[in-house]
Formats: C-alpha cells, sequence, structure tokens
C-alpha cells in the first residue's frame, strides 16, 4: 500500500503526557499540546490493523547520542570545532549508516526549453529548465520549473520543492491547482518557486527494473560501494535538488543566497538530506518527514527503520538495513541530521493525525539539536516545549508547528514557512 494511502486510512493521534528525553527515562512534560481523543479512539478500534507502537507509554527507555561528543571521546566546545571535526565526523556516519553517498556535482549545464512571461494572468514568468550532469563522460538530465514574480524590484528569494506527487499536486502550467502547491500565493509573497518531480531523477519503485530510467542507472554507486554505502533514492533526489540550485545561481531573477529547500513525507526527508549536505541552502523545511526524517528512530513510534526498510528498500543504503529492530545500535539519530543544518534557518512540521511518521519525535528531535545551534549563540527549544496544534513557535534559526488534520502539505504549512523566512531573510521588495 502507497505510504499515503495508508496514513489516510489509519492515521490519528495520541500524545499523551510522556516523553523520553536523551539522559533519563520517560518523564511527564509540561508541553501545552493535547491532542483529540477522537482520534486516538479511531486508531484504537483498529487493532487487528494497527500493530505499530502509537502509545507513548510504550516507548522504551534510550538514551540519544551526545551531538557534540565526537567518536575520539573529543567534547565540541566552540563553532570552529564542530564545523573542523564534529560536523565532518557526524556527515560522514549519516553517508555511510543511512543514506549512501552521492557522485560529485559534476559539470552542470542547463537549458531553458519554454519561457511564459504571462503566466499566472501575467502576475509571473514560467520557465521551463533541462538539467543535465556529466561525470567521467556520462550524462543525466532532468526537468525542472521556475515561476517568478512580475515587477519585483530586484533579484528574489526562491522555495524549491521536492515533489513526490503526480503532476497535478505541482503543475507549472497552473491548469491544475493543488494546495500542496499555491503556487499564486508564493508569487504573491514576492518569492520565487522551483519544482521537480522526484520521479523524473529516480523512480520511486522497488521495481529494480525501472531504476536505468533514473540517475542511479547512470551511475549505480554514487561514490560508494554497492550494497553498503552506495546512494540510495533519497540520495538521488537530494543531489537533484542540488542541482536545481545549481541553476538557480545562473538565473537573473533569483537572489541564490536566499533559497530554500522544502519537502514533504519522502520529500520531507530528502530536504533534510539535501540541506545537510549542500550548505548553499538557506533555509530547510521539512514537512511531517518522519521515519529517516526529522522524527527520533530510538523512540520505536509508528514507522519504524524496519518497516521502512522493508516498505521501501530502496530509500536508504544498504548499512541502514542492518540496523533493522536495532536502533539503539546506530550510531546517529535524527536529532544530529537536524543539527548539521546549524546555523542555518530550519523549519520542522508535523501533521495532528500523523502518528506513523510520530509528531513527537520530530519536535524532540529539533529540540536535541539545540546545543549545535547554541554554539552559534541561537537559541533552540527544550524537549518539553512542544506547543499547542496550529501554534507555529520560532526562536533563533528554529521553528515548528503542527498542523491540523492528516499527513499533507497543505496552504497553511506554506503560509508559515514564508512567514519564517520573511523572518529569518527580511520581507522580499517589491513593487
Amino acid at each position: 500500500m502507497h505510504r499515503t494511502t495508508r496514513f489516510l486510512s489509519v492515521c490519528a493521534t495520541l500524545l499523551l503526557t510522556i516523553t523520553t528525553r536523551a539522559d533519563a527515562p520517560a518523564t511527564s512534560p509540561s508541553d501545552n499540546y493535547w491532542p483529540n481523543p477522537k482520534l486516538f479512539e479511531a486508531l484504537a478500534k483498529q487493532k487487528k490493523k494497527v500493530t505499530w507502537n502509537y502509545r507513548e507509554e510504550n516507548v522504551p527507555p534510550y538514551t540519544l547520542p551526545d551531538p557534540l561528543l565526537c567518536r575520539d571521546g573529543t567534547r565540541i566546545t566552540t563553532r570552529e570545532q564542530w564545523e573542523s571535526k564534529g560536523r565532518p565526523e557526524t556527515l560522514e556516519l549519516f553517508r555511510t549508516y543511512v543514506y549512501g553517498r552521492s557522485p560529485a556535482p559534476g559539470q552542470v549545464s542547463s537549458e531553458v526549453t519554454e519561457t511564459d512571461p504571462k503566466a499566472m494572468d501575467g502576475k509571473a514568468t514560467l520557465k521551463r529548465i533541462k538539467i543535465t550532469t556529466t561525470i567521467d563522460g556520462k550524462s543525466f538530465s532532468f526537468p525542472t520549473a521556475l515561476l517568478t514574480p512580475n515587477g519585483a524590484a530586484g533579484k528574489v528569494p526562491a522555495f524549491i520543492l521536492i515533489n513526490n506527487r503526480p503532476l497535478g499536486s505541482a503543475d507549472p502550467s497552473r491548469k491544475q491547482k493543488d494546495g500542496f502547491w499555491p503556487a499564486e500565493d508564493i508569487i504573491g509573497r514576492g518569492y520565487a518557486t522551483a519544482v521537480f518531480m522526484t520521479n523524473d531523477v529516480d523512480p520511486d519503485s522497488k521495481d529494480e527494473s525501472l531504476r536505468p530510467r533514473g540517475v542511479r542507472g547512470v551511475w549505480p554507486a554514487g561514490s560508494g560501494k554497492p550494497g553498503e554505502d552506495s546512494w540510495a533514492t533519497i540520495a538521488a533526489w537530494a543531489w537533484a535538488a542540488s542541482r536545481v540550485l545549481d541553476y538557480l545561481q545562473t538565473d537573473p531573477a533569483i537572489d541564490g543566497s536566499h533559497v530554500a529547500v522544502i519537502g514533504h513525507s519522502r520529500g520531507g526527508k530528502t530536504a533534510l538530506w539535501a540541506g545537510t549536505q549542500d550548505q548553499r541552502f538557506a533555509l530547510v523545511c521539512s514537512n511531517c518527514s518522519g521515519c529517516g526524517g526529522a522524527a527520533l528512530s530510538r523512540r520505536i513510534f509508528g514507522e519504524t527503520v524496519a518497516a521502512i526498510n522493508k516498505s521501501f528498500p530502496y530509500w536508504f543504503c544498504g548499512n541502514f538495513h542492518k540496523f533493522d529492530d536495532r536502533e539503539n545500535e546506530l550510531p546517529v539519530d535524527q536529532h544530529q541530521l537536524l543539527a548539521l543544518i546549524a546555523p542555518r534557518p530550519l523549519y520542522v512540521v508535523s501533521a495532528e493525525a500523523d502518528f506513523w511518521a510520530d509528531q513527537r519525535g520530530e519536535f524532540l528531535s529539533l529540540a536535541h539539536a539545540a546545543p549545535v545551534y547554541a554554539l552559534y549563540g541561537l537559541p533552540g527549544f527544550k524537549p518539553d516545549e512542544m506547543p499547542p496544534l496550529e501554534t507555529p513557535v520560532s526562536r533563533g534559526h528554529v521553528a515548528y508547528h503542527m498542523h491540523r488534520g492528516i499527513h499533507n502539505l497543505t496552504p497553511y504549512d506554506w503560509a508559515r514557512y514564508m512567514d519564517f523566512a520573511d523572518r529569518v531573510w527580511g520581507r522580499p521588495s517589491r513593487r
């Protein structure tokens, strides 16, 4: 069953009065969020179908890796130490054990194949671009589209959407409109927005016969070893997001120093990995990214490492599969992934009925990334500060909210992402 369909059929939520700290057994937090009990009741009625853990009291005790402690015992106390030792070491652990190793950027070229200066009833310009990468004599191309606001006073910041849904969810022609990508709202706020389809880069399928159609058909192992740390589909999509950024930094309408990457669900996992590896992304937005995204693996809540690897064996590198049902043996957890984005702005979003993605685990991951943000003098959240439903909170360069409803990317989320960008970047200038 497709992951989105599964969410729609069994999603419900219950965030009880227990959380688990990195250094202590489960305790009662002073969170301000209280779930709608009807959602829990609906899930409880599906006992025969729902075998995964959705109860906080069943979260096992766990200890998170200290993001400031290196493997040789060195404790990071300054941003300089983090950048020279802590960050590179942590990044290598994720490449080795979770996402795999992508190939080098290679030689990147782009071709604008279509331009419509009167898109959106004259409010925007639409460009369709073919991006080509060449490495060691082999090439791969994929399409992307860009909408820029007309009449802007200067270069504008941009959001790149990693679209893991059908074309109608993010149609650049605007013949079909969907709240998943409210392009009119984005343009109206003075931002440009680019979008690419994940299936144009690497097929979202466990059918390996389809693999030659994508970028991993050209460079199957990336820069890793097959079956171990060779790149997988999440890494391929993240690599493509960076290639779109390559183009945006050459487009005269775009402020290439202020480009955000955003994704939902598997796209949210991808956005985090793209923003982690490519520090040119000036803002990272993770929407309902769950296991392998923002949610802590060690909580064994909702989707687990074993469950995700069974359903989507092609998303993560071979080494990640060694930790099925062995999350506590992973040398990293997802709070360290979020910490790798520091000091850049980071926004994590959950959904009220999205137990499968572990809403509390997503917030706790953001909270436990705080020590690295603190190295830059930036405040973060404490584990017991999870906010009420639809109450966006931001502190320094981190932000969080939980939207009402199911596993989805909504206009409400987009509005909050742009509010945050307005705050950390300044509002886009426009006539």
